[in-house]
């Protein structure tokens, strides 16, 4: 007999109680990991983008002086993470999602190799926090809900499950 039968049949209001809520805080405690994970992601990402498609010196800079991209690349990465930042936030489209946080995921790794290889001022900053921000993002993707997924990441094999 499950644990929830013998709640259900208690007469001890307690036992009754506490069957119920603990399957509900455990999916309360993955929906607030879930979305504190995507609003560090997306608040960085998005940001950044914006700074980058407002042509900020310091971010323009970075780009260009520090780690010898061409100017044009800052628009193109800044359109980019606006609209990956927006992808993750918003529902449905698991699809699109996917893409976003891979794109995400390249961008933030990146990053932190382009601030390795040129050794740039600051540089353990500018490594440290992309990925950080990157574990973020794999948490994020981790977590989220059914509604927000594909399908399975490794399917069940002649009638097992994975």
């Amino acid at each position: 007999m499950s644990s929830t039968s013998n709640a259900i049949n208690n007469p001890n209001p307690s036992a009754r109680e506490s069957a119920v809520p603990q399957s509900l805080a455990g999916n309360k405690a993955k929906a607030i990991a879930f979305w504190t994970m995507t609003i560090l992601v997306a608040l960085p990402i998005g940001s950044g983008g914006v700074a980058q498609l407002a042509q900020m010196k310091e971010s323009v800079d970075g780009f260009t002086h520090v780690l010898g991209y061409p100017a044009y690349f800052v628009t193109v990465l800044g359109i980019w993470k606006v609209l990956g930042a927006i992808a993750i936030l918003v529902p449905r489209f698991p699809r699109l999602k996917e893409w976003a946080y891979a794109g995400i995921f390249f961008d933030l790794t990146g990053a932190a190799a382009s601030w390795v290889a040129v050794g740039g001022s600051g540089e353990a900053f500018h490594v440290i926090a992309p990925l950080v921000i990157a574990g973020f993002a794999m948490a994020s993707w981790a977590l989220r809900p059914p509604s927000r997924k594909i399908g399975t990441l490794i399917p069940a094999k002649n009638g097992e499950s994975a």
